[in-house]
């Protein structure tokens, strides 16, 4: 019959409990939601006891859980050893050791972290994990597993298990395209499994490696809600199941090919971070508390208004031109200059050149410092696009080295964009792309790197690609620590935590298309905050989906993250230019409060209106955006309750960045007339603001500050 149930560790703050336990030697979470505070947890109610039809004993969902105890849902670790007389495959029963780690600069928190080590000797295998629940209330869990025997060991599939309450009934995933990335679907989530998983080896337009499962109805400010990420920028695996012991569980790991992951004896692998969340407070609590783990690996307190050439001149590089439009960017107040594809040998359209990274001396006779004096001469810094990872067959490196393309020594390789992918598991690969890219920012004063990457993987191997990646990475981060790097991927096709360690800024997406940026900003900020998102004020016409939009909605849906423009400014009238600069001007203004603050999305029971903003930490500023997305099903919507609330009061105001778009009104609301409204915030988040009748695609600005006697 089942052993007693133990509690091994508790680890709390004041918004999370994180419960360990075991049942027969094996160990798993046993709770983890709502704080339950420095309390004693009696094992007896954690057990469920016994029933018929079974097994003998009670069955929990290990960290790892396994068919060997009892587990008959997705295994947390398949394994297999080669070699005579050895079963092909390995079911483990593991044993381990605990201890505590206790918090050493946070006093609130009585133990913020727990160490375990399991250990299989008949198998030769020993997994050492790490969880903490860290001060930005998000759960990590970082885990090794290692070769103890002594033949080769492959690594089939490893994945963590995350419960969550039994109350949640809607998982909420992110996917969709290049172009439209990170759109929300809802699927219900009863007694059934919900999978999600990539083998594009990036981390995909298509599904992005996060989950958030909730209890039915959930919105942006109410519900139990739990986040569930993986912190990896290849191919994954996350299955919700509501099935497995009746239980609600997620399982999240690295998804491995076949003997595409062989460990020699006393070698390790590393399973990528699983990072969990988990909120009373909806769908945007559960994201502030992805935002505050992000911003503690990403910290930077420099982030520039961006110019990128590639919409203004695309591959038509000219000096006289270069310079003319770094003028007027400096003009408007763009602080970064940011040359995009074209600058190196041979490229003169997407066909040629990947690989060859040295200035193109035909169209840069005397080198890139002309461009990057003027630039700097103006007061910006300057950056510049790379693809590294790519190669084009049309290219000197490739003739040279077609062994380092992966598949490049095929009759027919399969090409995308006409390139190839560079095989990063190769060092000698690594140290060529190293030594080049190097040499560029040593030789040139460059202080941002874009890092493009436009193309899937085919086949699936992409383990050693990415930890490739990470290592070229990490080494060009180290030798140059105040190069900032973004990560582009088609646009959104690489946004995730792992990388996150290594880049300050994601490109959102190709489309600069400000209605489609709402949906897709609206998903990418469930996980991660918005001052890291690329979003530029584009061209009046979307170079991806030719629709018009004004220059204030342009500029009010790219006020919520790292601001930038994509738009050929030699081109702009005077009203434009002024209008332009204007919204720079007050981006800045506002920039350090909007890229600190919890950022808050709102729901609206008019589907057709979009809220989102930003509080401060304390409470005293707010900014937020309410934007029309298409016409609305009657004259009158719903008013706007914003989640503020206290014995406080808030001057609020209406700010345009451009002349304002309302529908055909006889009278406005009185609030919009008025220069300022002082409101008790109890009255605007229960009561609400008269939403005044907005034109589709079109929005405004609400700014509240706080009055102290009003």
């Amino acid at each position: 019959m089942s052993g007693d149930i133990q509690v091994v560790d508790h680890l709390f703050n004041n918004d999370t409990s994180v419960v360990f336990a075991t049942r027969d030697g094996v160990l798993y979470i046993a709770y983890f939601g709502v704080s339950l505070g420095d309390v004693h947890i009696d094992a007896s109610v954690l057990s469920r006891g016994v029933m018929g039809g079974g097994l003998d004993t009670e069955v929990v969902p290990g960290v790892f859980p396994l068919p060997s105890q009892g587990w008959t849902g997705l295994p947390g670790l398949e394994a297999s050893r080669h070699g005579k007389n050895l079963p092909l495959n390995l079911t483990c029963s593991f044993s381990f050791a605990h201890h505590t780690l206790k918090a050493s600069s946070a006093p609130a928190m009585v133990n913020n972290a727990s160490s375990f080590a399991l250990h299989d000797e008949q198998h030769g295998v020993s997994i050492d994990l790490i969880v903490k629940l860290d001060s930005s209330n998000a759960l990590v869990a970082s885990a090794r597993i290692t070769n103890t025997g002594d033949t080769p060991l492959t690594i089939n599939a490893a994945s963590l298990c995350i419960p969550v309450g039994s109350h949640a009934g809607v998982v909420l995933t992110l996917g969709g395209r290049h172009a439209m990335e990170a759109v929300q679907q809802r699927t219900p989530w009863e007694r059934s499994k919900v999978s999600i998983e990539n083998r594009t080896g990036r981390t995909s337009h298509e599904q992005l490696g996060v989950v958030f499962a909730g209890t039915p109805g959930f919105t942006e400010q109410r519900g139990d809600v739990w986040g569930v990420h993986l912190a990896w920028s290849g191919n994954f695996r996350i299955q919700c199941d509501g099935i497995t012991e009746t239980l609600k569980t997620i399982h999240v790991g690295e998804l491995l090919q076949p003997n595409e992951l062989v460990l020699e004896p006393a070698e390790s692998y590393s399973v990528p971070d699983v990072v969990a969340s988990f909120s009373t407070a909806g769908l945007s609590g559960a994201s502030q508390n992805f935002h505050r783990h992000v911003r503690s690996l990403a910290h930077t307190n420099k982030r520039p208004v961006v110019l990128n050439t590639w919409e203004a001149v695309y591959f038509k590089h000219n000096l006289d031109t270069l310079k003319d439009l770094a003028t007027a960017a400096a003009d408007v107040g763009v602080e970064r200059f940011v040359l995009d594809d074209g600058w190196f040998h041979g490229r003169r359209d997407d066909t040629a050149g990947l690989g060859d990274w040295w200035v193109d001396a035909t169209v840069w006779p005397d080198g890139l410092s002309p461009l990057i004096s003027h630039v700097t001469s103006l007061g910006m810094d300057f950056g510049l696009w790379f693809e590294p990872e790519m190669v084009n067959p049309n290219s000197d490196l490739y003739r040279a080295h077609p062994e380092w393309a992966l598949d490049g020594t095929l009759v027919n390789p399969l090409l995308g964009r006409n390139q190839l992918v560079l095989n990063l598991s190769r060092a000698d690969v690594r140290e060529y792309l190293f030594d080049k890219i190097n040499t560029l920012l040593s030789q040139n004063n460059i202080a941002y790197v874009k890092w493009d990457h436009n193309r899937p993987l085919i086949g699936g191997a992409s383990h050693a690609q990415t930890a490739g990646f990470y290592e070229l990475l990490e080494r060009l981060t180290a030798a140059h620590p105040k190069v900032q790097f973004e990560s582009c991927a088609s646009g959104g096709g690489r946004i995730d935590m792992g990388v996150a360690k290594y880049v300050k800024r994601f490109w959102a997406s190709d489309s600069i298309d400000a209605l489609d940026r709402l949906e897709i900003q609206k998903g990418l900020t469930t996980f991660i905050p918005p001052e890291m998102l690329g979003s530029h004020i584009g061209s009046p016409t979307c170079h991806t989906t030719g629709r018009k939009h004004a220059l204030s909605f342009r500029a009010t849906t790219a006020l919520f993250g790292w601001l930038g423009v994509e738009w050929n400014l030699l081109t702009l009238t005077d009203k434009e230019r002024d209008g332009l600069r204007d919204a720079i001007q007050f981006y800045k203004e506002h920039r350090n409060f909007l890229h600190s603050g919890h950022f808050i999305r709102v729901n609206h029971p008019d589907d057709t209106i979009d809220i989102r903003g930003v509080l401060s930490d304390d409470g005293n500023e707010g900014l937020f955006c309410v934007s029309r997305l298409r016409s609305g099903p009657s004259n009158h919507s719903a008013p706007l309750r914003l989640p503020v609330d206290g014995a406080v009061h808030y001057r609020v105001s209406v700010v345009h960045l451009g002349p304002p778009r309302w529908a055909l009104h006889r009278q406005l609301p009185q609030w919009v007339h008025n220069d300022s409204t002082t409101l008790d915030a109890r009255v605007l988040g229960h009561v609400g603001l008269p939403m005044p009748s907005l034109l589709p695609e079109s929005s405004f600005l609400i700014r509240l500050e706080r009055v102290v006697h009003p």
